[in-house]
């Protein structure tokens, strides 16, 4: 079994992995497993213990709430409180990239740690067959902020969860690179509107079409979500973004007609510029390169999400 007082125990996915990450997460410990979003880092959400060893791991403040996973709309309905506009929306992105802010229910079992004691919970169903299987093998709802040290880029690879966790945490599950690149989106219902927290690969105007209400961006400075510090996503040298070519010194991350040393998508698709974001920043903090400069990234559909990243990298 993994001490994760060692090097980190890494192992594809399958059956027998997922039956022994059941048995780390029965004991309180950690394990990494991908989404269809970047791998995250899970524990049995109802154990105060485990979840504090998450913000440990991570080194992440403890005002900053964990988005809690379940496998479906009824789970997450024994957790929250859901209005008809929540239904809704979950009905139509669930599951998948959507993380809702609710209510607290009144005899919700997870532990408030992970809540950041507030009267709200951050919910969502991923998709990937990894941490569904998981989720299906512990019957436990699974707190799983993204497996990297706070602040630090997130991780899409197995190879990035080890760079900032290894021998902080017991087991990696590797199931190659995850899809969509950047994290769920995450929304509330609020004033009869949808307010955007973080953007993500669900858009405004999926949202917008799908809630039939008006969508908006979060204000304020309450941190009532993940994701919703200043900096973020951080890659360890300066990063400066809009770049049209790029100097002797900075790892250049080109789009479109602008060419670097790591291009985002050399046809301009924002889908496969996402997936690439993370695997991008990575790859500069590990140049020798002492800076890292961007391309400029349109600001429409899922381009809101790669520039919200990348802000909050620059800071």
């Amino acid at each position: 079994m993994a001490d994760p007082s060692k090097s980190t125990i890494t192992l594809r996915f399958d059956s027998q992995t997922i039956t022994d990450a059941k048995m780390l997460i029965g004991e309180g410990q950690l394990v990494a497993v991908p989404t269809e979003t970047v791998y995250g880092l899970a524990a049995d959400a109802r154990n105060a213990e485990a979840v504090a060893r998450i913000y440990a791991a991570k080194g992440r403040p403890d005002f900053n709430p964990l988005i809690v996973h379940v496998p479906d709309l009824a789970a997450a309905e024994t957790l929250g409180v859901f209005g008809a506009i929540e239904r809704r929306l979950a009905d139509r992105f669930w599951p998948g990239p959507l993380t809702l802010v609710v209510p607290r229910s009144p005899d919700c079992p997870v532990a408030s740690i992970a809540t950041a004691g507030l009267d709200t919970i951050a919910i969502r169903v991923p998709a990937h067959r990894a941490m569904r299987a998981l989720l299906a093998e512990t019957g436990a709802p699974l707190a799983a902020p993204s497996a990297n040290a706070s602040g630090r880029v997130s991780p899409t690879r197995a190879s990035h969860v080890l760079a900032s966790l290894d021998g902080r945490i017991a087991l990696v599950i590797d199931d190659g690179p995850t899809k969509a690149g950047v994290e769920s989106t995450i929304v509330r219902v609020k004033d009869g509107a949808v307010e955007i927290l973080r953007p993500g690969p669900v858009t405004s105007d999926m949202l917008g079409e799908a809630s039939g209400l008006p969508v908006s961006g979060g204000k304020g400075s309450d941190i009532v979500a993940p994701g919703m510090l200043a900096s973020h996503y951080a890659p360890g040298k300066p990063v400066r973004l809009g770049a049209v070519d790029f100097a002797a010194d900075e790892f250049g991350i080109g789009f479109g007609a602008v060419a670097g040393d790591y291009d985002l998508s050399a046809a301009g698709d924002l889908t496969e510029a996402a997936a690439r974001l993370f695997d991008a920043l990575h790859a500069g903090a590990a140049s020798a390169k002492t800076k890292i400069a961007v391309a400029a990234i349109p600001v429409e559909g899922l381009g809101a999400a790669i520039n919200d990243r990348l802000a909050r990298a620059a800071v």
